[in-house]
């Protein structure tokens, strides 16, 4: 069966465009308070957990250029969605997380630069981990239990993810510059 890189409409791409539809779902789930909802931490898990089962859709039945646009998308609308919303409720500060949306602007930026020029430029295993670094600040950040009492696991894992982030900027960079 013949493949097609250029397809738009695959399984994978509708479970990476249902994450970025179903993320402002979750952002109104997250409380004024600032002291995090089992339902939204469900429903941050379900989502993050998507990003896997894309995928796995897409190494199955073939990776796409669309697909590798669109997924890193959706999880930069996903993960500083979210972060920014818990900016907002005075959980997160303001600093780490800008550092981190100023390094997704840039390499999104990039990525459609070198797009443009038929170049494909997929995540590094540092982007990887610092994804799921993000993604466990953020869900700790939504658990009630530690959001209330034990602040420090989402801390960590934030500045965690700065440092990744940091880190995954530099490879991009030097790639960029060879």
């Amino acid at each position: 069966m013949a493949f097609d890189e250029t397809a738009i409409v695959t399984w994978a791409n509708m479970v990476t465009v249902g994450r970025v539809l179903a993320s402002p779902f979750l952002f109104m789930l997250i409380p004024d308070d600032g002291r995090g909802s089992y339902v939204a931490l469900f429903v941050w898990i379900v989502l993050c957990s998507s990003d896997g089962f894309d995928g796995y859709l897409a190494r199955k039945h073939g990776i796409t250029r669309s697909g590798a646009f669109l997924d890193p998308l959706a999880d930069k609308i996903l993960v500083l969605g979210a972060m920014f919303t818990l900016v907002s409720r005075d959980v997160f500060w303001v600093v780490p997380v800008l550092i981190i949306a100023a390094r997704e602007i840039g390499v999104s930026l990039y990525r459609v630069f070198v797009g443009s020029k038929g170049v494909s430029m997929p995540a590094s295993k540092t982007a990887k981990v610092k994804t799921v670094s993000q993604q466990l600040a953020v869900g700790f950040a939504l658990a009630p239990f530690a959001v209330v009492d034990q602040t420090w696991t989402f801390t960590i894992f934030m500045w965690i993810a700065v440092a990744l982030t940091l880190l995954s900027a530099a490879q991009y960079a030097v790639k960029a510059l060879r």
